[in-house]
């Protein structure tokens, strides 16, 4: 059966990264039997010079009806001044709440060709391998009642609530225990159940929901030491589950131990398995059209789309090989380059993946 992809590059070095990502698309198409059907639609920015909103009605209607979605990115100078429901970001949470797209699936990986780029010893980061699992669309950043207020004294104070429902923990944790039974059946749930209620009551559900996976050894960390340990020993986690600021933290510092966010996939799903994939990284306007942007994540969320949402591991990996074994040939772009490799642009580098998964 022909599933379908909803292909939007998006702003700035969005359209560039994407092409790249298409290009290897179609080799799995035309040599590898991939039965997969692209549609195009704009977003952010794209999506408001067409049609005066950030998530325009014609790629809301595309995605209800998308087995996945490939994203560019967002963004650029020439939107700053919009009014803030029409910035190009607000198409990004839009589309996120349309899908329900509450799992956030952040890798990070470092291929041990690229253990200098890191500001960890080459030999405590080499051959990372961590996917952290983070809640999305609940906790503090969407928890009311939130508020910035006066007091009787006039002296201004603000507040935020951090809360979560049984049922949003219980889906979270399902999706980090079946992420986990893919790879190395470790799963460490990270939370403040030391102090906060809402993480005493994360921790008794994920824990109960672990009944459901007993191949899966887990373990629990409160989110301070497990900033240090990320910092420490980053090798010693396989999949770690969070929520919503907790995972907004722990997968930024994650992604700078492998030197650079160009390099780093993410996937967003809904229950059904259906997700959204990008780079991690952002439109880059300054560098956007020079042909100089890394389009290896861009790749990269292509091999994590067919491992998550069309149920295809096996091209997964004839994916994530190429792109192990083009760095392995010391191709590198601007961000990664250092002397004595082969500087290439963003063409030349989705080519050279290509060409790997030709060979």
């Amino acid at each position: 059966m022909t599933q379908k992809i909803l292909v939007l590059p998006g702003d700035g070095i969005g359209k560039e990264i994407v092409a790249e990502a298409v290009k290897v698309i179609d080799v799995l198409t035309a040599d590898f039997g991939l039965e997969v059907a692209l549609e195009y639609g704009e977003i952010g920015g794209a999506g408001y010079d067409k049609s005066g909103h950030p998530y325009p009605e014609d790629t809301k209607k595309k995605a209800a009806t998308a087995d996945a979605i490939l994203l560019g990115a967002v963004g650029g100078y020439e939107y700053e001044e919009l009014p803030r429901e029409l910035r190009p970001e607000r198409g990004l949470l839009a589309i996120r709440a349309d899908l329900d797209l509450f799992s956030n699936l952040r890798p990070a990986i470092l291929n041990e060709t690229l253990a200098d780029a890191s500001s960890l010893r080459p030999e405590v980061v080499a051959g990372l391998d961590i996917m952290i699992v983070r809640e999305l669309t609940g906790g503090i950043y969407f928890g009311q009642p939130r508020a910035i207020e006066s007091n009787e004294s006039d002296e201004r104070f603000a507040y935020n609530t951090m809360v979560y429902k049984e049922s949003e923990i219980e889906r979270i944790a399902h999706s980090a225990f079946k992420i986990a039974m893919q790879r190395g059946k470790r799963l460490c749930s990270v939370d403040k159940a030391n102090v906060l209620e809402v993480s005493e009551l994360w921790r008794e559900v994920v824990i109960r929901v672990s009944a459901e996976y007993p191949e899966v050894e887990l373990s629990h960390m409160y989110v301070d030491n497990a900033a240090m340990q990320l910092v420490k020993e980053p090798k010693q986690f396989d999949v770690v589950v969070t929520g919503n600021l907790f995972g907004d933290i722990l997968s930024d510092a994650a992604a700078m131990l492998t030197g650079s966010i160009g390099m780093l996939p993410s996937a967003s799903l809904n229950a059904s398995g259906m997700g959204m994939y990008e780079p991690i990284h952002g439109s880059a306007p300054d560098i956007a059209g020079q042909n100089v942007a890394n389009p290896l994540a861009t790749i990269m969320s292509v091999s994590m789309m067919l491992r998550y949402s069309l149920d295809n591991a096996v091209l997964a990996d004839k994916i994530d090989a190429a792109v192990e074994k083009v760095l392995d040939q010391g191709y590198r772009t601007a961000d990664i380059f250092v002397e004595g490799m082969k500087k290439v642009g963003t063409d030349e580098m989705g080519d050279a993946v290509v060409a790997e998964l030709k060979a």
